[in-house]
C-alpha cells in the first residue's frame, strides 16, 4: 500500500472554520456580558473584602473569577438575593460557557484531527471509485449524471486546480483534491490504479491528452474516457490510452444533422443519453439465466442492441447475437423507472 501523498482528500464542512469560531466566541462573550450586567445590577449584594467598595472593574473581575470557578474569596455574594442569583442564574451560565469552550476544543482539536485521520484512511482504502479529472462544464455535468444514476457521491473523487470548482463538487457530496492532474503524484494520491473508471475533461485537448497519458501509465487496466473537441485529436487521445473518446462538437453536429431528416431523432438520442429521460442505455454483463438466449430475449425486459464478445462488437441483427455466452457484455435500452425522476423525454 502506498503512503498518503502530498495532498489529502477533503469533503465539505457545513460551517466554515472562521464562522464556527466567531459564533462560539460571540455566544461566550454574550453570556459573560450578561453575567457582568447581572452582577452590576446586584452589586449591593457583593462584598469586597479588600477595600469594601465594589466598582465596575470589581464586578468584571468577580464575573471572570466566578465563571472560571477559581474563587479567591476576596469578593463574595453576601445577601440572600445575590446567592440566589449565583445559584439560579450564574451557575447555569457558567456551565454553558464551559460547554462552549470544551465543545470548541473538541471541534477544532479532536474532531477535526479525527476527520483528517478518517479522510486519510479513506484515501488509503480507495477502491472501485470514479476519478473525475477536471470539473468544468463537462466534468460537472458528468458527475451530476452519475449521481442521478445512483452513484454514491462519496465514491467520486474530483481533481481540479480551481477552488471554486472544487467547492461546487464538495457541495454535491464528492471527495475533492486540489492539484495538477498531469502530475503522477496527484493521480497516485487519488489511488487511480484502483479506480473503476476515470473521466477526463480538462477544457483543453492538449491537457486532456497529457492527463490521459499520465493516467494510462499509472492505471493500465482502468477504463479511461476522455473529452476532446478537435476531430484530429481523437486519434491522439486513443493513442494516449483512452478507452473512450468523446467529442461533444461532433455529437452536437450529429444531433443537428438528425433534425434535418426527422423531428424526433435528436430528442430520442438526448433521451437515451440521460437518466432524466423515459429510456436510457445500460451496459452490463450477461446474466446466468440469459446464457444461450438471443439478444432479443433479455431477462431485464430491455431492448438489446449490441453485445461485446472477445473485444468485438456484434449488433442485434448478426448471427453472434442469437445465442448469448458467458462473458458477453450487453448494451440495451431500458425504461427509466418513475422513482428515477424521469418524466420527460421522447416517447420510448
Amino acid at each position: 500500500m502506498r503512503p498518503v501523498g502530498h495532498q489529502a482528500l477533503r469533503r465539505l464542512i457545513r460551517v466554515p472554520v472562521w464562522a464556527d469560531i466567531a459564533l462560539r466566541l460571540s455566544a461566550a462573550f454574550a453570556l459573560l456580558a450578561l453575567v457582568v450586567l447581572i452582577h452590576w445590577i446586584d452589586r449591593e449584594g457583593l462584598a469586597d473584602n479588600h477595600d469594601g467598595h465594589v466598582s465596575f472593574l470589581d464586578v468584571v473581575y468577580f464575573t471572570m473569577i466566578s465563571i472560571t470557578t477559581t474563587g479567591f474569596g476576596d469578593i463574595a455574594p453576601v445577601s440572600d438575593r445575590a446567592r440566589l442569583i449565583e445559584t439560579v442564574i450564574v451557575t447555569p451560565i457558567r456551565l454553558a460557557v464551559i460547554f462552549i469552550f470544551v465543545g470548541t476544543a473538541y471541534n477544532f482539536i479532536i474532531k477535526r484531527s479525527w476527520e483528517r485521520w478518517r479522510m486519510a484512511q479513506i484515501q488509503n482504502a480507495l477502491s472501485g471509485h470514479v476519478v473525475v479529472l477536471g470539473f468544468g462544464i463537462s466534468g460537472s455535468e458528468a458527475v451530476a449524471e452519475l449521481i442521478a444514476r445512483g452513484t454514491d457521491p462519496s465514491t467520486i473523487v474530483v481533481v481540479d486546480g480551481a477552488e471554486g470548482r472544487l467547492a461546487e463538487a464538495e457541495r454535491m457530496g464528492c471527495n475533492v483534491l486540489p492539484g495538477d492532474a498531469t502530475r503522477d503524484t496527484t493521480l497516485i494520491d487519488v489511488r487511480i490504479a484502483r479506480a473503476s473508471a476515470v473521466l477526463i475533461s480538462a477544457g483543453r485537448d492538449d491537457t486532456s491528452i497529457l492527463i490521459t497519458l499520465t493516467a494510462r501509465h499509472l492505471a493500465p487496466g482502468v477504463p479511461i474516457s476522455t473529452v476532446v473537441r478537435a476531430a484530429d485529436n481523437e486519434v491522439l487521445a486513443q493513442q494516449a490510452g483512452a478507452t473512450n473518446v468523446i467529442n461533444p462538437v461532433r455529437f452536437t453536429g450529429q444531433l443537428l444533422a438528425g433534425t434535418a431528416h426527422g423531428q424526433h431523432t435528436a430528442g430520442y438520442l438526448s433521451d437515451l443519453a440521460s437518466i432524466s429521460g423515459r429510456v436510457h442505455l445500460v451496459e452490463r454483463p450477461v446474466r446466468d439465466e440469459e446464457v444461450g438466449q438471443p439478444l432479443t430475449r433479455l431477462a431485464s425486459g430491455g431492448q438489446g442492441l449490441r453485445i461485446y464478445r472477445g473485444g468485438k462488437a456484434y449488433g442485434f441483427w448478426e448471427a453472434e447475437s442469437r445465442q448469448l455466452a458467458r462473458g458477453d457484455m450487453i448494451v440495451e435500452i431500458v425504461p427509466t423507472a418513475p422513482t428515477d425522476g424521469a418524466a420527460g423525454g421522447a416517447a420510448a
